[in-house]
């Protein structure tokens, strides 16, 4: 587990977020060897066709979540770095919503791209 902590000014405090994270090189190593996982990138569709790991499906809204996984579903979300709240708040309501087998790939898209794995899209080179 891996905690996130949050100053916000509104609710006048710190207040934590635990997520189960996932590194690059474990994604890489389970993608090659043909896990059976979801692999959730929660960003927009435009984000998505632009730039995004090879096997992804792109879901940035609840109800399509609830469509296209089930609650059984090895769950991998990310976006597109350590700093982008899409897929912590992805994340979040996945667990919120009964979701036992969820991680978070914080490095996202800019990680993978830095460690040379390929990427798919109509802004990769």
């Amino acid at each position: 587990m891996f905690n996130i902590y949050c100053t916000n000014d509104t609710l006048n405090g710190e207040f934590k977020l635990s997520m189960n994270l996932i590194s690059g090189e474990e994604l890489k190593q389970k993608s090659d060897r043909g896990d059976k996982f979801k692999l959730v990138n929660a960003l927009g569709k435009w984000a998505f066709n632009a730039k995004h790991i090879p096997g992804s499906i792109n879901i940035s809204k609840i109800e399509d979540a609830k469509k296209i996984l089930n609650p059984r579903d090895e769950i991998i979300i990310y976006c597109s770095n350590t700093s982008c709240i899409a897929s912590i708040i992805g994340y979040q309501l996945l667990t919120n919503m009964g979701y036992k087998n969820v991680r978070r790939y914080a490095g996202g898209i800019e990680d993978w791209e830095e460690r040379g794995y390929p990427l798919e899209g109509s802004f990769v080179s």
